[in-house]
Parts: C-alpha cells; structure tokens; sequence
C-alpha cells in the first residue's frame, strides 16, 4: 500500500565497502538471516482480483463486495475496453473513476494454479501475493480476517463462508481449513514443485471494518473481548439516540481502523500481537508441516509499526523456518530500518526503483548521477542485503512501467529523489489530464527492454509485477490494476477515455515479443552467478554520451553490461571488450566496431559481454 503525501527522507546512511555477500557475511543481524535463496529469485508479483479468472463459479456477488453498488452490479468482462463503463456503474456517478473500484473481474487461485506453467516458462522462480484474505475490496487491504484466504479466491465460497462462522477466532484449536484455504495450500505445493517459492503480504497495520474483532467492538462495546485492539477514540453510549462510537483510521480513512499499541508506545496491543503471531504459524507451518507454507513476507506499511513488535516477529518468524524471506515496504531510505527490525529486505523503490527512473525512463538523472546515487543507496545495505532487497520499477502503488516511458520527463518534479513515484495526483488522469493514456511505440519498448536488462543484471533481486512482460501499460492506481493480458484471449480495444474525450483506438493484446525480450533476459540472470552473486563495479559513466557500463563478477564468471542511454549512436571505449565477447544484445542489428576497443552503439541500447 502506497500513501501520496510521504514526508521525504534524506539520502541513505553510511558507506560500506563492497564486498561478495555470497562469500562473507554481514555483521550483527544479518548474520542471523539465511534467506539467501533470495539472491537468486526472480520474483514475480501477482494482484489475484486481476490475474486470471480460473473458476468463474467462484466470481464475486454484489453482496460481497462494498456497500454502494447498485442491484444491477455485474461482474466486469475480462476482455472488456478498461474505460467503458457498464450501465450500473452509470448509476453511480458520471465520472469513470466514481465506480471503478467496485468493480470484480474474477481473478482467483485457482486461476494462478493453471497459469504455473506459463510462469515457469517466463523464468520465475518466487510469488509475490497481494493480501489474499478474506476482505470486502478488490485489493484486499481491508481484511475481515487474517487466518483464512478469501472464500471468493477458492472453490466453494458460501460453504466457506458457514464454516467460518462457527470458529472462535480468539482460539486457534478452532480454526479450520476451508476450501479456498486447502486451495492456497496446494498452490504452495504445486509452486514449491516447480522451484518457486511463495510470499504473502501481511498487513499488520489496520483492517477493515467487518474485521471479526472490530465488528465485535461495534456490537458490544467496551464489553467485548477486542476493546483494546484497536484506537478507540469515544464508545457508544446506548442511552442517546446518537452514536458516538469514532476510532482512528489509518492516515486519517476511517474504513482502515487502526490496531491499537500497547500502554506504552512500544509495541502492539497484547491481543494482536497473539493473534498475529498465531496466523503467522498457521501460514508458514500449516498442521505443523513448515515445507507446505509460505516461504516469506511482504510487510504492508512496515513503518507504521511500532519496531519491537518487527524485532520480535521476525523472531518468531525465523524460529519457524530459519530462511523465511521478509521484506518491508518503506520508499524511503530503509538500510537502518530493515537492519534495526531485523528484516531480510526493503522493496528497494530508493535504493533501485528511483534512479532508473531519473536515467533510464525520464532522462533527467546524468550517468554519473545515476552511478553515485546507486553506489550510495547499494552501499548503505549490508554486504548481504544488498543482494536480496527486492528491486521492483512498477507495482499495484505505481503507473505501470510502460505508462512510465510513455510519459517520461513530462512532468516538473517536486523534489529529483522522488520522480513523481509517490505523486498519485499527477500520474493518473484521475488529477491529472495531461497524462497520456496511450499504448507505448517502438522506441519505448527499446526503453523498457533498457530497464528489464539493467533490473535483471544489476545487485539485488528483481521483481516483476504482472502482465510488464505481457506489455501492459495503465496510469497509477486503478489503471494499473487492469485484468492481465493472456495469449489467447481477444480483447476490445481501449477506444473510451476516463474523461471523456475523444482518443484513437489502442490494441490490447498480448505482446509476444516483449514476453520473449524477458524470457530471455531472465534466463540470462539464471545463466549467471555473477548476476545473482557478483561484484558490481562501474566500468563507465559518460555524461555527454550518455553511456553507463558495469562489470559483474563472481569466481571465473565475469560480465560487462553496456548501456546507451542516448537517443543517438555512440561511440563506447571499454579496454579489452569487443563484438566477439557479446552475449547479450537489446536492439536489433549488430555492433560495429569503430576503433581498437571502440565499439559503435546504437541508440537506446543495451549490450552484455564476457569479460575475459
């Protein structure tokens, strides 16, 4: 989850020389972490609402979704135009974005079970999951609990629903294994069997308000067992006729009620601490069985939780499987954060996410500037952090990457460290009319292949969100958030306009060619220990030319990796390297040679060699 008024944070802490984490470990708490099958994943993150929609018998009902919706709700088209608008979401308002979010595609699990082979065949080799429990909303932030998946993500939904029923959440002796849970278990195996490992996104923070605890609050006030888990401002008064129950929401959004911290600050409540500890268990040691659970976490609003409950988590976490993976969500500067919870990693939107931004999309950031804000954001991690923070460009709190190329260097920035990635308002029509909406050309696609090549041989663990390989393009939140593009499925094109204005006709179709560019550069991270464990040292920084180039080295394997960022041909000097040591090349067409160990670039191109 992504807010759009983040106080900005200061340039990452102090230098470290680097060094091989594969081969030496790090001092104080990372010694302690051994989810070292991190440096070598692959990650890719699936949103389950949109992903596939394997079991249309399961689709959601109007009265499982949020209130509002109209008796003539109907679940959207999968192939539909993304900006047409169905006559009940008419009813609702005029605008398109007044209705948009009560809409349900379908996407379930067992959807994501039928799509595996085609996940194995990208190259993957570790889910990341969206919340998949049970919750109102299509993103699933607002859980109703956290101990079952959603019954509309699994086979039998109502059946689900009776069984939960008769649970006491406060004791876990009582909770059962419903369908849509038994499901998610077999995914695991099914993953698990194809070497990919599984994360889920835990959210820690708040839920929403049919939240089994919060519901009980409502009911019987101060006289329920939950009275302290959440920040009760003023209780009910049954002797008047108004009701003057108010509680804290998350960033001030009442439907986000926040869990309540203990009497001093320090911790959560004791109730949700327990509870969430429970859950914790069940999902990374299900019947006591840690090889059928989940193999890590994606912490939602990590900062937003008192640090010793995260010290103690991950405890607990590793006392259950010494190499679980978790990973905080902070955009800012994370090396002390993650270091001082004892996390395995950061989603590195600033250490990774920002200066590819700045070079390789909006060409605003030199390439000496490029280099010195990587070394410096790289070397605040630890020696072994750094080669498991998970490198993401896009997600479901971002403009899809292509939408980022389309609309590169448009918009005046607020402040360089950021690149608008947390200015909701200005990358989405919903505020901003001049974003451009548009299917991305030829030159942009050389841009994202620029982008896919540096995140798949740079340090740290990539992760793609879905449907970037499919050539997706949206603007921010909802628009990235589209039903996934699948080979064989025939789409409307994207003819309507959110604002009513009039557009040509996009295509919407898979895009064969930008799945093939990253089949193949995933395959080559997998070639390659040196792309997953190497030494990274920067071989060229060429402001003028726009040049960048990086060696990656680890025992006898070693690379360079060339970069043309420039919209021009240009010359590179790179000592000992020539056409007859590449094995990797971006652009069609091959490189000339222009001199002794001078080689000819084309534009926006990217070029891996072996160095020997």
């Amino acid at each position: 989850m992504r807010w759009s008024f983040f106080v900005l944070a200061a340039l990452a802490g102090p230098m470290l020389a680097g060094c091989d984490a594969a081969d030496t470990p790090a001092g104080g708490v990372a010694e302690q972490i051994d989810a070292s099958w991190a440096r070598d994943a692959v990650f890719y993150q699936i949103f389950p609402e949109r992903f596939s929609n394997g079991d249309p018998a399961n689709d959601p009902v109007r009265e499982a979704i949020e209130a509002g919706a109209p008796e003539s709700w109907q679940i959207s088209p999968w192939t539909g135009d993304w900006y047409a608008r169905a006559p009940w979401e008419s009813e609702m308002g005029e605008g398109f974005y007044e209705a948009v979010f009560h809409r349900r595609y379908g996407g379930d699990l067992q959807g994501v079970v039928d799509r595996l082979p085609y996940l194995d065949e990208l190259g993957i080799t570790a889910l990341y999951f969206n919340p998949i429990f049970y919750a109102r909303s299509l993103h699933k932030y607002d859980a109703s609990s956290f101990h079952h998946v959603d019954p509309y993500f699994g086979p039998d939904p109502r059946g689900d629903l009776a069984m939960m029923s008769k649970e006491d959440p406060l004791n876990p002796d009582t909770w059962i294994w419903t369908s849509a849970d038994s499901l998610f278990l077999a995914l695991i195996r099914q993953a698990h069997e194809r070497g990919m490992r599984v994360v889920i996104d835990g959210v820690f923070n708040h839920t929403g308000l049919d939240f089994f605890a919060f519901q009980d609050i409502r009911e019987k006030g101060p006289d329920s067992p939950y009275a302290g888990w959440y920040k009760v401002l003023s209780w009910d008064d049954p002797a008047t006729p108004e009701d003057e129950f108010d509680h804290e929401g998350w960033w001030g959004y009442k439907p986000l009620p926040l869990f309540a911290d203990n009497a001093d600050e320090t911790d959560l409540q004791e109730g949700v601490r327990e509870y969430v500890f429970n859950i914790t268990r069940r999902w990374m040691s299900p019947d006591g069985n840690v090889a059928d659970g989940v193999d890590g976490w994606r912490l939602d609003v990590a900062t937003d939780v008192p640090m010793p409950f995260w010290q103690a988590w991950n405890a607990f976490a590793r006392s259950i499987n010494p190499a679980v993976y978790t990973v905080a969500e902070n955009w800012h500067a994370a090396a002390e954060f993650i270091a001082e919870g004892d996390f395995s990693a950061t989603m590195n939107y600033h250490g990774f996410a920002f200066p590819v931004k700045g070079f390789l999309i909006d060409d605003t950031l030199s390439a000496t500037g490029f280099d010195d804000m990587l070394r410096v954001r790289r070397d605040a991690f630890s020696p072994v952090q750094r080669f498991e923070v998970q490198n993401l460009v896009d997600s479901h709190d971002t403009d899809r990457l292509a939408s980022m190329i389309v609309n590169a260097g448009r918009l005046e920035y607020i402040f360089p460290d950021w690149f608008d990635y947390d200015r909701g308002e200005r990358v989405s029509p919903r505020a901003n009319p001049a974003y451009l909406l548009r299917r991305p050309d030829a030159r942009e696609r050389r841009v994202q292949r620029l982008v896919a090549l540096f995140q798949m041989t740079y340090m740290g663990a990539p992760m793609v969100y879905y449907g970037t390989e499919a050539g997706m393009w949206g603007a921010d939140d909802p628009d990235d958030r589209m039903p996934m593009v699948w080979p064989e499925l025939v789409y409307s094109d994207q003819a309507e306009d959110p604002l009513g204005r009039s557009r040509m006709p996009d295509t919407v179709a898979f895009d064969s060619t930008v799945f093939a560019f990253y089949r193949e550069v995933i395959q080559l991270r997998g070639s390659h220990v040196a792309l997953r464990r190497g030494t990274f040292e920067t071989a060229l920084a060429d402001d003028d030319r726009s040049l960048y180039a990086y060696r990656r080295a680890h025992e006898e394997d070693a690379l360079v990796i060339l970069l043309n960022r420039s919209e021009n041909e240009q010359t590179a000097h790179l000592p000992g390297i020539g056409p007859d040591a590449l094995l990797f090349a971006t652009a069609a067409g091959n490189i000339a040679v222009a001199g002794s160990d001078s080689l000819r670039l084309p534009p926006l191109s990217g070029f891996v060699f072996r160095d020997r």
